[in-house]
Protein backbone atom coordinates (compact mmCIF):
# COMPACT_ATOMS: atom_id res chain seq x y z
CA UNK A 1 0.00 0.00 0.00
CA UNK A 2 1.35 3.69 -1.03
CA UNK A 3 1.81 6.24 1.94
CA UNK A 4 -0.73 8.94 1.41
CA UNK A 5 0.73 12.24 1.53
CA UNK A 6 0.37 15.93 2.22
CA UNK A 7 2.06 18.67 1.02
CA UNK A 8 2.10 21.67 3.14
CA UNK A 9 3.31 25.41 1.28
CA UNK A 10 3.82 27.80 4.31
CA UNK A 11 2.94 31.77 2.85
CA UNK A 12 3.61 34.29 5.48
CA UNK A 13 1.83 37.24 5.38
CA UNK A 14 1.27 40.30 7.65
CA UNK A 15 -0.49 39.62 11.02
CA UNK A 16 -1.15 35.71 9.19
CA UNK A 17 0.59 32.76 8.25
CA UNK A 18 -1.61 30.58 5.19
CA UNK A 19 -0.63 26.28 5.19
CA UNK A 20 -1.48 25.66 2.04
CA UNK A 21 -2.68 21.92 2.04
CA UNK A 22 -2.79 19.37 -0.70
CA UNK A 23 -3.23 15.59 0.07
CA UNK A 24 -4.47 13.19 2.61
CA UNK A 25 -4.98 14.24 6.36
CA UNK A 26 -4.76 11.38 8.03
CA UNK A 27 -3.30 9.19 10.77
CA UNK A 28 -0.18 8.77 9.03
CA UNK A 29 -0.04 12.77 7.96
CA UNK A 30 -1.18 14.88 11.23
CA UNK A 31 1.94 14.76 12.94
CA UNK A 32 3.68 17.15 10.29
CA UNK A 33 1.21 19.18 10.08
CA UNK A 34 0.23 19.60 13.88
CA UNK A 35 4.18 20.22 14.06
CA UNK A 36 4.07 23.37 11.43
CA UNK A 37 1.27 24.63 13.18
CA UNK A 38 2.89 24.44 16.51
CA UNK A 39 6.02 26.41 15.59
CA UNK A 40 3.83 29.16 14.66
CA UNK A 41 1.70 29.22 17.79
CA UNK A 42 5.28 29.81 19.46
CA UNK A 43 5.16 33.66 18.49
CA UNK A 44 1.31 33.54 16.96
CA UNK A 45 -0.25 35.45 14.27
CA UNK A 46 -3.52 37.08 14.32
CA UNK A 47 -4.97 34.37 11.77
CA UNK A 48 -3.53 30.69 11.04
CA UNK A 49 -5.12 30.16 7.77
CA UNK A 50 -5.24 26.12 6.65
CA UNK A 51 -6.17 26.05 2.98
CA UNK A 52 -7.76 22.94 2.04
CA UNK A 53 -8.33 23.39 -1.81
CA UNK A 54 -6.14 20.58 -2.49
CA UNK A 55 -6.96 18.25 0.37
CA UNK A 56 -8.56 15.41 -1.05
CA UNK A 57 -9.22 13.65 2.29
CA UNK A 58 -9.93 13.68 6.01
CA UNK A 59 -9.93 10.68 8.24
CA UNK A 60 -10.89 11.06 12.23
CA UNK A 61 -7.83 11.23 13.27
CA UNK A 62 -6.92 14.64 11.05
CA UNK A 63 -10.52 15.79 12.34
CA UNK A 64 -9.58 15.45 15.39
CA UNK A 65 -6.29 17.34 14.83
CA UNK A 66 -8.14 20.13 12.83
CA UNK A 67 -10.05 20.77 16.34
CA UNK A 68 -7.15 20.52 19.05
CA UNK A 69 -5.19 23.00 16.75
CA UNK A 70 -7.89 25.37 16.60
CA UNK A 71 -8.37 25.47 20.25
CA UNK A 72 -4.68 25.63 20.38
CA UNK A 73 -4.68 28.69 18.56
CA UNK A 74 -7.61 29.96 20.48
CA UNK A 75 -5.47 29.97 24.09
CA UNK A 76 -2.48 31.82 21.39
CA UNK A 77 -5.09 34.36 21.50
CA UNK A 78 -4.75 33.42 17.35
CA UNK A 79 -7.49 31.94 15.27
CA UNK A 80 -7.25 29.26 13.20
CA UNK A 81 -9.79 29.39 10.18
CA UNK A 82 -10.22 26.86 7.37
CA UNK A 83 -10.63 27.98 3.88
CA UNK A 84 -11.71 26.40 0.55
CA UNK A 85 -13.42 23.57 2.02
CA UNK A 86 -14.57 21.03 -0.38
CA UNK A 87 -17.85 19.40 -0.17
CA UNK A 88 -17.06 16.37 0.84
CA UNK A 89 -15.25 17.70 4.47
CA UNK A 90 -18.31 19.95 5.04
CA UNK A 91 -20.39 17.34 5.05
CA UNK A 92 -18.33 15.04 7.09
CA UNK A 93 -18.30 17.87 9.54
CA UNK A 94 -21.33 18.21 9.34
CA UNK A 95 -22.19 14.62 10.06
CA UNK A 96 -19.94 14.46 13.24
CA UNK A 97 -20.77 17.08 14.40
CA UNK A 98 -18.03 19.43 14.35
CA UNK A 99 -18.56 22.31 11.89
CA UNK A 100 -19.59 24.62 14.60
CA UNK A 101 -16.09 23.73 16.48
CA UNK A 102 -13.88 25.20 13.75
CA UNK A 103 -13.72 28.36 12.20
CA UNK A 104 -14.72 27.94 8.25
CA UNK A 105 -14.16 31.14 6.03
CA UNK A 106 -15.61 31.75 2.55
CA UNK A 107 -11.93 33.72 1.40
CA UNK A 108 -8.53 32.26 1.92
Amino acid sequence: MERPELSITVEHAPDEVIFHLAGEIDVLTVTNLSTLVNEVLGDPPARIMLDMAGVTFCDSQGLGTLVVLSRKAQHARSVLALANVGDFLLRVLDITGLRSALMISSTA
